[in-house]
């Protein structure tokens, strides 16, 4: 019963609910035009049915809760509850974002706090927290610095460099701001080439998105002879900063020499990330460019704070000021680890990725040798018996969320894992060890793999016609 949908389970005249009585009064409805037609098509079913539907049916998801989430290049870490509790208080989830900004003292306090202590793990002059998530932060960014060009005077500036082991969304968002793509070639080691960049600088050269560690978690090496050829060239070097695990507490993006990033607050910073939100992506950037940033600004004066307008913003990139819980909780996070603790993030998810390369390189193929950062790239099967695909499908079978397949787009069966700095050493064992028992399966019995998964609720979907002809309406089931 409980497989199915809950309206195959709904019978007409069940009732689960029992709403009192209207005291609105009758010329308090709202307009003839403004009412449906028919009534829309809801389930009907008692409330035992409803909690046991949505109950088996939570069952089937997975959760960083139930187990290991070893999605490369998103940090999908388990995060402390009590960053919830705090950001559930009645006093942050009653605020309207149209009150007075002198009874929301408190918010722009966490606003301002947030933000310095950005400042102080990045080496930017100071962030906005307009941009709802790390694409939106890309554009605002990428906006400021077309922006800064444009005031000077410098129209030529219409290109963007952009490695090939970048993130999807940076020559997209490059590409929405109206910017042209400059692909660079990465070196055999997996980090760009300070002679092939060196070729492509010209005056018509507006900036650079890189991400360091970069999506091969292979640290740049040469980012200072990077960003001084692009200094010297007159263009601004940005930062993707999705993913920080690697570098809280150790080093700084502004140290190696970027003016502008944007963070995904929700994935670094104590946020459960997935399922479509919440997000939050601020941008920060070096003082020259402060006066560009999204309005309004949060500015202390005296001991007060206030959202201030400014000209030289590009203007405003969201209806409010981003999404406050979403900084209530990395607020709390900060504060919770201390500028003393915060920087055993760096070394455990370091670690943990390192451990998992080391344990795993006999069976696995590693086209990058050497330390690698938050997470590790490997290249398919050193056995080549099974695809990557393969490979994830029968993991499910063992309880484990895949990692992330068939990307960075650099190796024809890539497979990224970031373990993150809360797993023990326990959790990683049993991931190795069923990840070694994948790999001797895929030998001794490879049609265990091509058939997987074999225990979950449906096995191999149509991927390809359920994002492109999406069943979202039971309606269209009939």
């Amino acid at each position: 019963m409980y497989d199915k949908l809950i309206f195959e389970i709904s019978k007409s005249g069940r009732i689960g609910y029992s709403f009192p009585k209207t005291t609105i009064e009758e010329k308090a409805f709202l307009d003839e035009k403004y009412l449906r037609k028919t009534s829309p098509l809801l389930p009907e079913v008692t409330e035992l049915d409803v909690v046991r539907h949505y109950t088996n049916l939570s069952k089937k998801n997975y959760g960083v809760d139930e187990g290991f989430y070893p999605l490369g290049s998103c940090t999908m870490k388990y995060n402390p509850k009590i960053n919830e509790e705090v950001a559930s208080l009645p006093g942050f989830t009653g605020l309207h974002p149209l009150q007075p900004a002198e009874t929301a003292q408190g918010a722009l306090e966490i606003y301002y706090e947030t933000s310095k202590m950005l400042s102080l793990l990045t080496g930017m002059a100071e962030f906005s927290f307009s941009p709802f998530a790390g694409a939106h932060g890309e554009a605002t960014g990428l906006m400021i610095m077309k922006e800064y060009f444009l005031r000077k005077g410098d129209y030529k500036r219409n290109k963007v460099i952009v490695p090939d082991s970048a993130h999807g969304t940076n020559p997209a968002s490059a590409s929405v701001c109206g910017f042209e793509i400059i692909e660079v070639e990465s070196t055999p080691e997996g980090i760009v080439d300070p002679k092939k960049l060196k070729e492509v600088l010209n005056d018509e050269v507006a900036g650079m998105m890189l991400t360091n560690p970069n999506t091969l978690g292979i640290f740049e090496k040469d980012i200072l002879e990077i960003s001084r050829l692009l200094r010297e060239n007159g263009s601004l070097l940005y930062y993707d900063g999705a993913n920080l695990n690697a570098l809280l507490g150790l080093s700084r993006p502004g140290d190696m020499g970027f003016d502008i990033m944007h963070i995904n607050l929700h994935k670094t910073f104590s946020t459960p990330h997935g399922g479509g939100g919440p997000g939050s992506g601020p941008v920060g950037v070096v003082e020259k460019l402060v006066p560009y940033l999204p309005n309004p600004r949060i500015q202390k004066v005296g001991t007060k704070f206030e959202l201030r307008e400014y000209e030289s913003s590009i203007g405003r990139v969201s209806g409010f000021y981003g999404n406050f819980l979403v900084v209530v909780k990395a607020y709390a996070y900060l504060l919770s680890l201390g500028k003393e603790n915060v920087k055993n993030v760096a070394y455990l998810s370091v670690l943990n990725a390192n451990y998992i390369k080391e344990k795993l390189k006999d069976d696995y193929k590693l086209p990058i040798t050497g330390p690698c950062m938050h997470e590790v790239v490997f290249d398919g099967l050193r056995s080549g018996k099974a695809t990557t695909l393969e490979v994830a499908k029968r993991l499910l079978d063992y309880g484990y969320h895949p990692p992330t397949i068939y990307f960075p787009l650099l190796f024809s069966q890539s497979l990224m894992i970031e373990p993150t700095e809360v797993e023990s050493k326990e959790t990683l064992d049993g991931f190795i060890e069923v990840m070694k028992k994948i790999a001797r399966e895929a030998e001794e019995a490879p049609e265990l793999l091509k058939e997987a998964p074999h225990t979950t609720v449906v096995t191999r979907l149509d991927e390809v016609k359920a994002a492109r002809s999406p069943i979202i309406k039971y309606r269209d089931l009939k």
